[in-house]
């Protein structure tokens, strides 16, 4: 070891910590993906009826409950192909969310972008689902959303400005 413990604080780079929550954010939902991915890959190939009877009874449910009688119905849509599908678009959801986060944990540009833009193209569908049902849970991930998103642009901006500067210097 040729450097000293000052050398190698210094040699630390310093991250924004706004970009460290966002990728702490995405890859929180890339881990939310990987388990939805799995679940229906484990559910291939089996009885989705005994599978829910056996997570009513472990839940310890009223099996009566309009709840219950709502999750049976769309259990019944449930397919090994639609299964496999579902699996392969939470995978690979998941695999940009990996992506977004290493890449603004590195402060890359192209992150910034990728991320903003999926950000941005989410918005619609997430406003026009609160129009739909106004839960408490869909205005805490639009605000989240919107945050990211204004965050996003003004570092983009601030980017941009810094360049301008250095080159006029």
């Amino acid at each position: 070891m040729t450097g000293s413990a000052s050398n190698l604080v210094q040699g630390r780079r310093n991250h924004r910590p706004g970009l460290v929550l966002i990728a702490a954010y995405k890859l929180l939902g890339a881990l939310l993906f990987v388990a939805i991915g799995v679940g229906a890959i484990r559910l291939l190939h089996k009885d989705i009826d005994d599978v829910m009877w056996r997570m009513i009874g472990d839940l310890k449910m009223n099996p009566e409950s309009r709840f219950v009688n709502f999750l049976f119905e769309k259990a019944e849509l449930l397919n090994d192909p639609l299964l496999r599908r579902i699996g392969f678009g939470a995978f690979c959801y998941a695999a940009v969310g990996v992506i977004e986060a290493i890449g603004l944990y590195l402060e890359k540009t192209w992150a910034e972008f990728l991320t903003l833009i999926i950000t941005a193209s989410f918005l619609p569908f997430e406003i026009h689902e609160l129009i739909r049902r106004l839960t408490w849970l869909r205005v805490g991930l639009l605000v989240t959303n919107i945050v990211v998103l204004l965050y996003l642009i003004w570092m983009l901006g601030e980017r941009a400005a810094h360049k301008r500067r250095a080159q006029t210097v």
